[in-house]
């Protein structure tokens, strides 16, 4: 997918990205690309992959939830990595207000110069844990309209992570591929405890390889039990069965 099938693409659902939004697409490719040579961000650096398998791929979120399109929601992004799918959702949608939160601090010094570059406005960057994040005492807990989280972890574990930043009456989007309903039925009993309640599931897929993605849409019903998130790593080692 080159920059003109992207925006073609977009187009087709109803997303018309300015010349201005292209280009900061644009500066987004190659400053990924650069960066990468001394940074690990990614291991997808061709330009018809990155167009593909991250940017559109981040935008699907948007599809399925098209209040993302238009609605002045604030958003977390737990594990954003190189900044996916927040960055590609904000230039897209520039009135979000994004908060991204990643462990490794040589990526949030990327995303910091990233922001200042494409000229992004209402982009906060936290160096942090996800389990301390959203912890019982920490000022981000239940705060967000919509918290996201692409190619993490399972969703037993992920939910752990996400639902205790999402504000009641808020959700957390979860990207997924073709295992989305094993990681639902695995992962059923967490999102519960965890006050979620599963509202839909997107299956799409995506243009020219028609891989297969799955966006799943958690619904915060009622507020997290105070113990959770566990401590760090525990999750992981130890989902909520």
């Amino acid at each position: 997918m080159n920059p003109e099938q992207f925006h073609r693409a977009l187009a087709d659902h109803g997303i018309d990205l300015s010349p201005v939004q292209m280009q900061q697409f644009a500066s987004y490719y190659q400053m990924l690309v650069k960066t990468n040579e001394h940074v690990n961000l990614t291991r997808i650096t061709e330009e018809n992959e990155v167009y593909l398998k991250h940017f559109y791929d981040s935008l699907t979120g948007a599809l399925a939830e098209p209040r993302l399109q238009s609605a002045s929601l604030t958003l977390c992004d737990i594990g954003a990595g190189a900044g996916f799918p927040s960055l590609p959702l904000k230039i897209a949608f520039p009135q979000l207000k994004v908060t991204i939160v990643d462990s490794l601090n040589k990526r949030i010094a990327f995303l910091e110069e990233l922001v200042a570059k494409l000229g992004l406005q209402d982009v906060s960057l936290v160096h942090d844990r996800a389990e301390t994040f959203s912890a019982k005492k920490s000022s981000h807990r239940e705060q967000y309209d919509v918290v996201t989280a692409r190619a993490v972890a399972r969703l037993s574990v992920l939910s752990e992570l996400c639902l205790p930043a999402a504000k009641v009456g808020g959700e957390f989007i979860a990207y997924k591929a073709s295992a989305a309903p094993t990681e639902l039925q695995q992962g059923g009993a967490a999102i519960k405890k965890l006050g979620g309640e599963v509202s839909k599931k997107v299956a799409l897929t995506l243009p020219v390889i028609d891989e297969e993605r799955n966006i799943i849409v958690i619904d915060k019903v009622k507020p997290t039990p105070g113990k959770y998130p566990r401590r760090p790593g525990l999750p992981n080692k130890k989902p909520i069965q």
